[in-house]
């Protein structure tokens, strides 16, 4: 279908009566609820669910959302919504980029970086990524191509 990048992570959406806003398209925000829900999937199919987080002591928490709202989306669309790794130290931060599709013209609707950081749980503060995050998104990390 044309995504930006080779081998992506994609969940389908559906733009639904409550995700429209006043001007009667999706509204922005309801965007970020959508690239957080892709990138948890995409965790969680990696086996670093919230038991595991919890297990482990250690979150990736969003400390940055870049995004480029690129064409509208209304009531009854069907989308999809693909992410990628494409950058970590491999200590504490790591970078996903998104795509967002209608598949019935292949416009492109939405694109998005959003940057995390390794947190402890317990305390909120920064903390080197635990081995099994290595070993989990590290495989999943796209190379430049």
């Amino acid at each position: 279908m044309g995504w930006d990048r080779a081998t992506p992570f994609i969940i389908d959406l559906e733009v639904g009566a409550e995700d429209i806003d006043g001007l009667g398209h999706a509204n922005n925000a309801v965007y970020v609820t959508w690239l957080e829900r892709c990138a948890w999937r995409h965790s969680q199919r990696l086996g670093l669910d919230l038991v595991e987080y919890r297990r482990l002591d250690r979150a990736m928490a969003v400390v940055r959302h870049e995004i480029d709202y690129l064409a509208a989306a209304y009531e009854g669309d069907e989308l999809q919504l693909a992410t990628w790794i494409v950058d970590w130290d491999q200590r504490l931060k790591m970078t996903r980029h998104f795509q967002l599709k209608r598949p019935s013209d292949n416009t492109t609707l939405l694109r998005a970086q959003t940057t995390f950081v390794c947190i402890e749980l317990s305390t909120g503060k920064p903390k080197r990524m635990p081995a099994e995050f290595i070993e989990g998104y590290g495989p999943a990390l796209q190379v430049p191509g």
